[in-house]
């Protein structure tokens, strides 16, 4: 592909991912707020395909468009009344919050500007290479250096824990 393509699917993407995570925070409703997360989630997958990175897009949608969306919707389910909407905070949260944002978006801004990213001479940018699906076994199950097999087994506890988390309030009501 072109990389006039290129940028505007990044644009598009990034533009989509910002007006899901300001419509995430910004709604009263928590099963929308639920599904603002996974069109979040699936924006990122699209981000993963874009670089070719097939195996991390399909990782992306099963796992946590699939699963972890999911479990937070039960969660959801489970621990609200009908009808309860999230409760609205005081100016000051709001200031705090509109901060971190700034500050993150100046930083984000710096580092872009600061370096040269988008016609650079990367060949995953071009759509010509893809890591071959042994190498990113390698990687996810490995134990040295720059490997995530500790990382992974911290989330399948965490998930764990959070399916345990999940039946026991179920089962208190």
């Amino acid at each position: 592909m072109s990389p006039l393509i290129n940028l505007v699917i990044f644009i598009c993407l990034g533009v989509a991912m910002l007006v899901l995570s300001v419509m995430a925070i910004a709604t009263k409703s928590l099963l929308r707020s639920a599904t603002y997360l996974l069109l979040i989630l699936l924006c990122t997958a699209g981000f993963y395909l874009f670089l070719n990175y097939h195996f991390l897009a399909a990782v992306q949608v099963s796992v946590y468009a699939g699963g972890v969306v999911i479990l937070f919707v039960f969660a959801i389910f489970l621990t609200t009344k009908k009808d309860e909407s999230m409760v609205r905070h005081d100016v000051l949260r709001y200031a705090y919050g509109a901060a971190g944002i700034l500050s993150g978006i100046a930083l984000t801004a710096f580092i872009v500007l600061k370096r040269e990213y988008l016609y650079s001479d990367n060949r995953s940018m071009l759509g010509d290479a893809e890591i071959p699906m042994q190498q990113i076994g390698e990687a996810l199950m490995g134990t040295g250096k720059y490997q995530y097999l500790l990382p992974f087994e911290v989330l399948s506890v965490l998930l764990l824990a959070c399916i345990i988390g999940g039946l026991i309030i179920a089962k208190k009501r």
